[in-house]
This record gives C-alpha cells, sequence and structure tokens, in this order.
C-alpha cells in the first residue's frame, strides 16, 4: 500500500474530521517523496494514525476555543501535522531541495 492507500483507508466517512485531516495530509504530501515515505511508515504504527493526528488538532481547537467556536485555520493545521509526522523541510525530498544547486552561469 502507497501512503495514499493507508491514508484513504484511514479517513473513514467523508467530511469527519479524520476525513479532512487526511485529505490536507494527502495534499501536503503530494509532491514531497521524502514526506510520502514518512507518512507510509507512521501510518503502520497504531499511535501515528489519523485519528491520533486529529486529537491533536481537536486539542488546539478546545484550547484557543473562544465565545463557544472552535477553529483550526488551515496553516495551523499543516503545522500541527507537520509537527505530529515529523514532515521537516530536509525530509522534503530532491524535489523540494534535496537535489544539486545548479549555476545557470555554467550554461552562457
Amino acid at each position: 500500500m502507497t501512503a495514499f492507500e493507508k491514508i484513504t483507508a484511514q479517513q473513514g466517512e467523508e467530511g469527519t474530521p479524520v476525513w479532512m485531516v487526511g485529505e490536507q495530509l494527502k495534499d501536503m504530501i503530494r509532491d514531497c517523496p521524502g514526506w510520502q515515505e514518512l507518512v507510509d511508515q507512521d501510518l503502520e504504527n497504531e499511535s501515528m494514525s489519523l485519528v491520533e493526528c486529529e486529537k491533536k488538532l481537536k486539542a488546539y481547537a478546545d484550547k484557543h476555543k473562544k465565545n463557544g467556536f472552535a477553529c483550526v485555520v488551515p496553516s495551523v493545521a499543516e503545522k500541527i501535522i507537520r509537527d505530529f509526522y515529523g514532515l521537516t523541510d530536509e525530509a522534503r525530498g530532491a524535489k523540494h531541495g534535496g537535489g544539486n544547486i545548479i549555476n545557470l552561469a555554467d550554461f552562457f
């Protein structure tokens, strides 16, 4: 199974909080082979499941609730998800800076 298949398998019913976490995670790792590898490995561990990740987002929302309303904006959700799965810039893969540096002057 790929990371995307594992995410889909763990998402459950469409529109639920866990499903939404899965959709955001798929978007985040789509172009990052290094992140796909990390998520693929992490999702084998029950303590790293989408359900557990969603609990972190809910805890943040509950802690920052105002006037009975709880929300996690996408940028904060991405940070929480990245922290949960260890998705660092260094782990992104070659497409995002892991390759060689090209000096354009070499082509002139």
